[in-house]
């Protein structure tokens, strides 16, 4: 029997992505008025064996006598028996527009090289089973140590780019992502004069924003009190996604919940997860957990999907003057 099909696979996704600044897009290099070092991780369907984990480091920081902000992002997906190995780290720069006195403007640009790799040993193919009987009369499977299945090359890199444009005032936030401008291939069975193995990445778009409510300081209530609502939509070839999260935070508490899913598009699988979040936000210090609670047809055989975030933030030298901050979440 035969089977013909096509899989359509994606980029991976952080949920906390607004912890994960750079990833989100290079606008957001700079973000912060002093240096910001960033730590994400992410355990996505840990009750499938060898699923998807992903880890991403970054640092950033604004840098006032050029009114621009830098960045480097590494991260790397690691997935499946073969243990296929998606790495990239890239450059980003920022630069930041002053409008009008409350509106800013930052497009963002991002240079990356990205490799893609597996384990070829770690795999086993049909003809390295066989079955064997011994002088019981039982029978059993034995695994022959190689298999004449084409061996793919080891790891494959290549050369990206992406660009973005960032909106923003003391209280609102809209921006958009173009990422994989070069289309990058990443096949590991193209070989030299091959033009027929090419595995090109689709590009991806990104749309994000929200609004911000302050709830002023009182005498009973010394601290204020904020809640942020916010959105990011994602579309990379026929794969689409929109995130719906409300953030509250009253220091040093942070708390989440966040909708994954396009309940009026019917082409596509229109429920994916509720999300949990909890964080722990000072000044230079922001730590986050949070968990997806699976909705689609998926649910009882994946675990939902765990993510860590951490972030420390520092000054190198006394700020002379002060930053306009974007108004959007930490986690």
């Amino acid at each position: 029997m035969c089977g013909v099909f096509r899989v359509f696979p994606q980029d991976p996704q952080f949920t906390q992505f607004y912890s994960n600044y750079l990833y989100l897009a290079p606008s957001f290099a700079g973000l912060a008025e002093m240096n910001r070092l960033s730590f994400n991780y992410r355990n996505q369907w840990p009750e499938i064996k060898y699923g998807y984990t992903t880890y991403s480091f970054s640092f950033d920081k604004f840098i006032h006598k050029f009114n621009s902000g830098v960045g480097i992002l590494a991260y790397q997906d690691v997935a499946g028996t073969g243990r296929m190995r998606t790495t990239s780290l890239g450059l980003q720069y920022s630069f930041d527009f002053r409008v009008t006195e409350s509106l800013h403007i930052r497009p963002g640009l991002h240079f990356n090289y990205t490799q893609r790799g597996i384990d070829f040993d770690r795999l086993r193919w049909a003809d390295q089973f066989t079955t064997s009987t011994n002088s019981s009369g039982s029978s059993g499977v034995l695994i022959n140590p190689t298999s004449g299945e084409t061996r793919p090359l080891e790891r494959v890199g290549d050369i990206d780019f992406s660009t973005s444009l960032l909106g923003y005032s003391e209280k609102l936030w809209l921006g958009l992502c173009v990422d994989h401008l070069l289309r990058p291939n990443q096949s590991l069975y193209l070989y030299e004069d091959d033009e027929e193995n090419l595995a090109k990445i689709p590009i991806r778009y990104s749309f994000y924003g929200g609004v911000k409510f302050v709830r002023p300081e009182r005498l009973l209530r010394p601290l204020p009190t904020t809640i942020q609502l916010a959105f990011l939509y994602r579309q990379q070839q026929q794969f689409r996604q929109l995130d719906l999260g409300v953030y509250w935070h009253y220091s040093p508490l942070v708390m989440g919940f966040w909708y994954r899913g396009i309940p009026l598009y019917k082409e596509v699988f229109n429920r994916d997860a509720f999300t949990l979040l909890i964080g722990y936000k000072t000044k230079e210090l922001n730590i986050g957990y949070s968990y997806d609670f699976t909705i689609s047809r998926l649910i009882t055989n994946t675990g939902g999907a765990h993510e860590v975030s951490v972030s420390y933030m520092f000054k190198t030298k006394p700020i002379k003057r002060r930053v306009k901050m974007v108004p959007c979440p930490d986690f």
